[in-house]
C-alpha cells in the first residue's frame, strides 16, 4: 500500500460523496489504519461541487488535504467533476474509478454554456493516469431503488481494485450500523454490484 494511500471522492451535492467518505473512514479505522478526512464544498445544497480528500496510512497521521498530483485513486461520482481535478491531484499513477452519468450544473442548464460531450471527458481521463474504470453506475444504482444507491456501488467498485485494503466486507459490517433494516439489502447489493463492475470491466 502507498504511505499514506491517498483518495479522492468527488462529485456533486447530493450524491452521497460526504456520506462514502464516512463509511469509508469508519472501516478503515475500524481495521487499524489511520485515517484523516478532508472536505470542500461549493454550494452543495444547490448542486455544486463536493470533494472529499481520504488518506489512509498505516502507522501515521497525515494532515487532511493531500498535496497537489499526489492523489492515487479518484473515485468521481460525476465527470466533469473528474475532470476539474485531474490537473491539480492527478498523476500518471493516478487509478479513476468515475461514473458516466453527467449531472449538468446550472450554467449549463441556463443555457450559459454546454456541457462538455462525456466521450471527450472519457478519452481525457483514459491518458491522464494509469487506470480509468469508466461505470455506468448511475443506471445500475437506479435497478437498485434510486440514485443516491450509486455511492455504495462506486465504494463497491474501490474495494474490488487490486491491493485495496479494505473489502467490501469491511464495508458492510459498517453500514449495517448506518442503514435502516428496510434500506440495508440495496446497499449491500450495491457494494456486490459495484464489485462485479470492476471485476468485469472490459476497456
Amino acid at each position: 500500500m502507498k504511505k499514506p494511500l491517498n483518495l479522492i471522492i468527488t462529485g456533486v451535492g447530493g450524491q452521497g460523496n460526504v456520506l462514502a467518505s464516512q463509511i469509508l473512514g469508519q472501516t478503515a479505522l475500524r481495521k487499524g489504519f489511520r485515517v484523516t478526512i478532508g472536505e470542500t464544498f461549493g454550494l452543495s445544497q444547490r448542486g455544486g461541487a463536493v470533494m472529499s480528500h481520504i488518506r489512509l496510512s498505516e502507522a501515521k497521521i497525515y494532515g487532511p488535504l493531500i498535496p497537489p498530483n499526489t492523489a492515487h485513486i479518484i473515485i468521481g461520482l460525476e465527470p466533469l467533476e473528474t475532470l476539474r481535478i485531474v490537473e491539480e491531484y492527478g498523476n500518471e499513477e493516478t487509478v479513476f474509478i468515475t461514473n458516466s452519468r453527467p449531472i449538468h450544473p446550472l450554467n449549463v442548464i441556463a443555457g450559459d454554456v454546454e456541457y462538455p460531450d462525456p466521450e471527450w471527458i472519457r478519452n481525457i481521463l483514459e491518458k491522464a493516469g494509469q487506470k480509468l474504470y469508466w461505470l455506468n453506475a448511475t443506471d445500475k444504482a437506479l435497478d437498485l431503488g434510486g440514485p443516491i444507491i450509486l455511492n455504495m456501488i462506486m465504494l463497491g467498485a474501490l474495494c474490488a481494485l487490486p491491493g485495496f485494503p479494505l473489502a467490501a466486507s469491511d464495508i458492510q459490517e459498517v453500514i449495517q450500523s448506518i442503514f435502516p433494516a428496510s434500506k440495508l439489502p440495496a446497499n449491500v447489493r450495491a457494494l456486490q454490484l459495484g464489485g462485479d463492475m470492476i471485476r468485469d470491466y472490459e476497456n
